[in-house]
C-alpha cells in the first residue's frame, strides 16, 4: 500500500508541467487526484487517463481558480468523486502570459491561493496537508534581484506564500499543516521558456551559476514528498539553488 491509500489530493493546474508530474506521483502512492485545468481539457484528461491506466484514480475538473464559484467548485468536486478532501498541493500560479488583465499575477498568485485554501479547509481532516509551490526567484525576492521581466510575477508570488503563512494559526486549529518547496528555475516550463524568451540566454545563464537546474520530473518528485515528509507546519523546503542562500544574507 502507498503512502497515501485512502486519501484525495487536488493539485491544482496540473494539466501539464510540475502540476501533471505531481499528480501522477501522488496516484502512484495511492491517492485519488483530482487533476485542475482552467481551459485545456485535453490535457487534463491525457493526465487522468495516463493515471488510470497505471492503476491509479483520478478525475479531471475545470475551474478558473480566480473566481469564487472556481475555488468552491474544484473543492466540492473532490468529494463528490472521492469523498474526502487531504491533501490540498497548490502549484497554480502565471502572470507572464499575453493579454490578460492588469493585476492578473496578483489576482492568481495571491488573492486564488488564500481563496481556494479556504475553500478547502472545512473539508479537510485533521492530518491534512496543504503544499504551495513557489520559486527562489518569488521566495527571496525582497533580497535578492531577479530579472526585471519576472519581477511583477515574483513579488505576487511570494505575497501570495506571505498570505498563507498568514493563516498558520487556523490551520494549526483544524490541525491542518502548510509546507512551501521554493525551487530555482526549472527546466521545460512554461515560465522558464516565456522568461528565455524576453531575455534570451537567461535559462542558460541560470545554469551556469547555479550548477545544475532541475527538470520538471525531478522537482515535481520533491514537492510529491513533502505531501507526506515528516516536517513542522510551515516548512521550507528549499530544491537547488543553494547559492541563493549566500546572495539572500549579504
Amino acid at each position: 500500500m502507498g503512502k497515501l491509500e485512502h486519501k484525495t489530493a487536488i493539485v491544482t493546474g496540473s494539466s501539464r508541467g510540475i502540476g501533471a508530474e505531481v499528480a501522477k506521483f501522488l496516484a502512484a502512492e495511492g491517492a485519488a487526484v483530482v487533476v485542475n485545468y482552467r481551459q485545456k481539457a485535453p490535457r487534463a484528461n491525457k493526465v487522468v487517463a495516463e493515471i488510470q491506466a497505471a492503476g491509479g484514480r483520478a478525475a479531471a475538473v475545470g475551474a478558473d481558480l480566480t473566481t469564487e464559484e472556481g475555488v468552491h467548485a474544484l473543492a466540492s468536486k473532490a468529494m463528490e468523486e472521492f469523498g474526502s478532501l487531504d491533501v490540498l498541493v497548490l502549484n497554480a500560479s502565471g502572470g507572464m502570459e499575453t493579454g490578460m488583465e492588469e493585476g492578473y499575477a496578483l489576482k492568481l498568485n495571491r488573492d486564488a491561493q488564500v481563496n481556494m485554501l479556504n475553500a478547502a479547509v472545512p473539508l479537510m481532516p485533521e492530518g491534512s496537508r496543504v503544499v504551495f509551490v513557489t520559486s527562489h526567484q518569488a521566495h527571496f525576492v525582497e533580497s535578492v534581484p531577479t530579472m526585471p521581466e519576472y519581477e511583477p510575477v515574483a513579488k505576487s508570488k511570494r505575497a501570495g506564500e506571505d498570505a498563507l503563512r498568514d493563516l498558520l494559526p487556523q490551520l494549526e486549529d483544524k490541525g491542518i499543516s502548510l509546507v512551501v518547496v521554493s525551487g530555482d528555475m526549472i527546466e521545460g516550463t512554461v515560465t522558464a521558456t516565456l522568461l528565455d524568451r524576453s531575455n534570451p540566454g537567461a535559462i542558460e545563464a541560470r545554469r551556469a551559476e547555479a550548477g545544475k537546474l532541475y527538470s520538471v520530473k525531478e522537482f515535481a518528485a520533491e514537492v510529491a514528498k513533502m505531501v507526506t515528509a515528516d516536517v513542522e507546519s510551515g516548512h521550507t523546503e528549499y530544491v537547488g539553488g543553494a547559492d541563493y542562500f549566500g546572495k539572500a544574507a549579504q
